[in-house]
């Protein structure tokens, strides 16, 4: 398959350059919060206020694993690599890309982590989340495209055009 699967934290920039991506490639476009939202008929916040985090996760799991495409670009939420098998269906399809974003530019960029559905753990912080994810990106990723701050975000399509 020669689809582009973008993962990556919050805020990394998934969606804008997923969707300025495809546009270049003339690709489709597909966010995997997207069809979560669609499939489950509510916001993401209301599926982790409903069945915490671990349910959010199956969720996710399932909503991603009932995705197949060919020529498309696909942006994953961020916890998408909490999910062994939804990796394995996404590499199935295509090269995965991590958008690799500086954790002081994330949480600069971030701002309501309850308010965006963010999938973290009670208790837990933003750095937590961050050194816990980290190492699962990197596991999964064909490719790693370094958000550099202070670049524009068609200097960062250019980086990722660069590296594909």
């Amino acid at each position: 398959m020669n689809n582009i699967i973008l993962v990556g934290m919050p805020s990394c920039g998934k969606s804008t350059l997923g969707r300025m991506l495809a546009k270049e490639l003339g690709y489709d476009f597909i966010d995997t919060d997207e069809v979560i939202i669609r499939q489950n008929g509510c916001p993401l916040r209301d599926i982790l206020d409903a069945q915490g985090v671990d349910g959010f996760i199956r969720v996710e799991e399932a909503s991603v694993c009932t995705v197949t495409a060919e020529n498309t670009v696909i942006a994953t939420g961020g916890s998408v690599v909490y999910s062994e098998k939804a990796m394995a269906h996404l590499k199935a399809q295509g090269k995965v890309v991590y958008l690799n974003l500086s954790f002081d530019e994330m949480e600069r960029r971030l701002g309501d982590l309850h308010a965006r559905g963010v999938a973290i753990a009670p208790g837990s912080t933003l750095q937590d989340l961050y050194d816990e994810r980290t190492p699962l990106y990197e596991k999964y990723a064909d490719i790693t495209v370094n958000i550099v701050n202070g670049n524009s975000v068609r200097q960062s399509l250019q980086n990722l055009l660069g590296q594909l």
